[in-house]
């Protein structure tokens, strides 16, 4: 328990709800989780144990990624956000840009997150449950994600491993498993003119990299750091 997260109790818990938050926080509870939501990118999001939080991070990519679809496109866009959660990325996109946004999760307990967090800001995200693919039938003009990207045996804070859903955490193959499905199979589900963006493990740079150029060889592929100078996000751009 430290100092900024008694601060964040006691600015959004009515005062009958404080002390037990202090509990919850004695015991090692997100913070986020007790006070039931979070503000990302100026909208406010319902978060709870099914779905991660929602990180500075995600909102650098969508950052990054708004600017991007500015520069390439001059059109309404078709996006699909990939194991969206609570539906921060998707949900976003929507507000900021003229699209049409479809946002998908294995997971239906997620979903029901995403589709209260569309009621409260009022978007109009398609959300609906798919395996990465497995339910899409459209195609894409931006496909966005932000998927498991930790390997199973990598260290991660007690915090962050006792709270969030390992689900939306860890994946096989070294953390690189969802790049390596997403885009090995994206193909079918991009228009001819496409931008794919990525949040990232700050030391999975180089092998998302070398995923997207096996099957992008026309594409553009680019790196990008966060905050912290970290390699945090990989776009893919094809013209």
């Amino acid at each position: 328990m430290n100092d900024k997260d008694v601060l964040y109790l006691k600015k959004y818990l009515p005062d009958y709800k404080y002390q037990d938050g202090i509990e919850r926080l004695k015991r090692g509870e997100a913070v986020q989780y007790i006070v039931g939501n979070v503000d990302f990118y100026g909208y406010n999001f319902i978060v709870n144990k099914n779905v991660l939080i929602p990180r500075f991070e995600t909102e650098q990519l969508i950052e990054k990624t708004i600017k991007l679809i500015k520069k390439e496109f001059n059109k309404k866009i078709d996006i699909l956000d990939i194991g969206t959660g609570s539906g921060c990325i998707a949900i976003t996109l929507n507000k900021e840009l003229d699209s049409n946004v479809d946002g998908i999760d294995i997971s239906n307990k997620a979903l029901d997150v995403a589709k209260e967090n569309n009621l409260i800001n009022k978007s109009k995200v398609n959300f609906f449950q798919s395996d990465v693919f497995s339910n899409v039938t459209k195609k894409y003009d931006v496909i966005i994600s932000n998927p498991p990207y930790i390997a199973k045996d990598d260290e991660v804070m007690e915090i962050v491993y006792n709270n969030e859903p390992h689900i939306a955490l860890f994946a096989d193959n070294r953390g690189l498993y969802f790049y390596e499905k997403i885009i090995s199979e994206s193909k079918n589900f991009l228009k001819d003119k496409f931008i794919m963006a990525f949040e990232i493990g700050y030391n999975e740079g180089v092998e998302v990299k070398k995923i997207a150029n096996r099957y992008f060889k026309n594409a553009i592929v680019t790196v990008e750091k966060d905050y912290n100078d970290f390699d945090r996000f990989v776009f893919i751009i094809g013209r």
